[in-house]
C-alpha cells in the first residue's frame, strides 16, 4: 500500500497525543532491545528512543516513502529498516507498535505471535485504531460497494481486523502476558469542516481504495464521499470522536 508521508503529517498533533498515552505504559529500562512496528517516518520512534537511555532501537516499516524520511533521523542506538510486521523475528525487550497493526489482518494471530517476540522480563506495548464503525468509515465501504466503483474493486471493501478489547485481553492472557492493561479512549478532534475529515482519512483509511481503483475513477469515487460526508456534518465546524485501543503486558522472567 502506497503511503504519502506529507499527507499523514498534516494532522500530526491529533496523531502524536495517541503515542503520549502508549508512552505512559511503557515501563522504562535502560539498555533495552526494542523494535517499533511499523515506525513510519521515524519522528515517534526517535522520541522513543530519547525515552529510552542506552537502548538499540529498531524501526520497521513496509512503505519505502515513509522509510526514507525515516532513515535521515538515524543515530546511534537508533536504526530503521524495511520489514512487515507480520515477518518480524527475533526476541525484544520492548514490542512497541502505535497506529500500525491494524492493517494487518488476523489479530487472533497476529498478538499471540507478537507478544512470543517478548524476551522474559520484557512487554508489549501496543496503540491502535479502533474507529472502523464511525459513519465517516463506514460511509466509504458504502461509495464503494456503488457503481462504478463496485466493479472495478470487483466488490473489494476493507474489513476491519480490529477486535474488542475483551479480544485482546484475553489473547495477552492466553500467551502469559502478565500485569495486563487493555482500554480504550476516545480522541475528541474539532475539525474545521467536513473536508477536513476528508483530508484527515485521505491519508489513512482511503488509501487502500486508491490503491486499487483505476486513476480515472479516483476523482468521481471522492466527490462522492464528499457528497455523502458534507451529508453527514452539514454544518461547520466538526466534532470528530476518535477511538483507539491500548494494549499492555509484561512477559514473566524466567531467571527472576
Amino acid at each position: 500500500m502506497s503511503w504519502n508521508p506529507e499527507l499523514y503529517h498534516k494532522f500530526q498533533s491529533e496523531r502524536f497525543a495517541p503515542f503520549e498515552d502508549l508512552m505512559d505504559l511503557i515501563v522504562v529500562g535502560d539498555g533495552l532491545t526494542v523494535i517499533d512496528l511499523g515506525c513510519g517516518t521515524g519522528e515517534l520512534t526517535s522520541r522513543l528512543a530519547d525515552r529510552l537511555p542506552g537502548s538499540e532501537v529498531l524501526g520497521i516499516d513496509s512503505s519505502p516513502e515513509m522509510l526514507e524520511q525515516a532513515k535521515s533521523k538515524e543515530r546511534e542506538g537508533l536504526r530503521f529498516e524495511p520489514g512487515s510486521i507480520e515477518d518480524v523475528a527475533g526476541e525484544w525487550d520492548l514490542v512497541f507498535s502505535n497506529a500500525a497493526i491494524q492493517w494487518v489482518e488476523d489479530h487472533a494471530g497476529l498478538v499471540p505471535s507478537l507478544f512470543a517476540l517478548v524476551s522474559p522480563g520484557g512487554q508489549i506495548a501496543v496503540q491502535l485504531p479502533s474507529n472502523h464503525s464511525h459513519e465517516t468509515q463506514t460511509l466509504v465501504q458504502e461509495v464503494a460497494e456503488e457503481p462504478p466503483f463496485a466493479d472495478a474493486l470487483k466488490g473489494w471493501s476493507r474489513k476491519s481486523p480490529v477486535l474488542s478489547i475483551n479480544a485482546y485481553a484475553e489473547l495477552l492472557y492466553q500467551s502469559g502476558g502478565m500485569n495486563i492493561i487493555v482500554f480504550e479512549k476516545v480522541f475528541p478532534h474539532v475539525m474545521r469542516d467536513a473536508d477536513a475529515v476528508i483530508d484527515w482519512l485521505s491519508g489513512t483509511m482511503l488509501r487502500p481504495y486508491f490503491d486499487r481503483l483505476p486513476g480515472e475513477l479516483h476523482g468521481r469515487f471522492m466527490d462522492r464521499y464528499r457528497k455523502r460526508l458534507r451529508d453527514f456534518y452539514p454544518s461547520d465546524p466538526v466534532f470528530y470522536p476518535f477511538r483507539r485501543i491500548f494494549f499492555s503486558a509484561m512477559k514473566t522472567n524466567l531467571h527472576g
